[in-house]
């Protein structure tokens, strides 16, 4: 029995009503913050709009955007963050489709338990997770502990502090996100396919490239926009696993917002984050419109 009408407009406003006012009110907010002028004083920084002679007046500058042009600084920190986010979700891909084959692969009565290990780590604070691999790569950590034990090195590994160890907690944390909707995908496959490919003279291999992976392509463009989207932000793991040379957006947003007190171009660099986020959003809609993915 279908909803009356009205009901369904209601359902419907609910989720609009959500959005409207915790993200685009927000979004127009920090854009309009982003052409204001910093300024000493609380708030610190200057009006937009302004009262001249009893008529409202908008005074606009796109000095933050030039400067984020202008400064290296920003730019590698726009480098960085993607690269990061690009390695990220290539790590993610490569731990989490044999994982997730495995789990769609193993028998029915196993996936669920299978399932529940993987979202495990969401049961723990995200904050425990990364301290718990600060202890783990420190010096006197376990890795360093095991490698001097097993005579793999003669001295301590500098470990901490790397770029090799923020891709690892970003690629731990962030794991579940691929292995998730790429299950979802293949644990609707079809498995009868392989052997008719099989009988085709296809070999594993081939059957892999030409049948598995075109329909696991849905799930695993989801997985990397999950993947890619909140590492391009990302800024605790890099602030407790990076060193103080790695320049990142998360890191720059931060220190301009509360170490600097700029809040116009730190909201400047959150609108460039957000348009680095829209590209690759933009860009699935695209294959979906053109019946690439479905």
């Amino acid at each position: 029995m279908s909803l009356p009408t009205r009901w369904r407009r209601v359902i419907l406003a609910v989720p609009a009503v959500w959005l409207a006012l915790f993200f685009l009110v927000p979004m127009v907010l920090v854009a309009g913050l982003s052409v204001s002028t910093a300024r000493l004083g609380s708030p610190p920084f200057e009006p937009v709009w302004v009262m001249v002679e009893g008529w409202p007046r908008l005074q606009a500058s796109l000095a933050n955007y030039q400067l984020l042009l202008d400064d290296p600084i920003y730019w590698d920190a726009v480098v960085g963050s993607v690269t990061l986010a690009g390695f990220a979700t290539l790590g993610c891909l490569a731990i989490g489709f044999p994982l997730a084959y495995a789990i769609a692969r193993a028998p029915a009565p196993h996936r669920v338990l299978l399932v529940m290990l993987v979202m495990v780590p969401f049961w723990t604070s995200f904050l425990i997770r990364t301290y718990a691999w600060v202890a783990l790569l420190q010096t006197e950590g376990l890795i360093n502990g095991a490698l001097l034990a097993l005579g793999l090195v003669r001295e301590p590994l500098s470990l901490i502090a790397t770029d090799g160890a923020v891709l690892i907690g970003v690629v731990y944390t962030y794991l579940p996100f691929m292995v998730l909707p790429l299950y979802a995908a293949l644990e609707k496959f079809d498995w009868q396919l392989l052997e008719a490919a099989a009988d085709l003279g296809a070999t594993p291999t081939r059957a892999f490239w030409s049948v598995t992976l075109p329909l696991a392509v849905p799930g695993l463009l989801a997985g990397s926009l999950l993947v890619f989207i909140p590492v391009l932000g990302e800024y605790v793991v890099p602030a407790l696993l990076g060193g103080a040379d790695q320049v990142l957006i998360g890191g720059v947003v931060w220190t301009e917002f509360f170490g600097n007190r700029d809040w116009p171009l730190a909201a400047a660099l959150a609108i460039v984050l957000l348009a680095l986020v829209l590209v690759p959003i933009l860009w699935l809609q695209t294959l979906r419109r053109d019946g690439v993915v479905r």
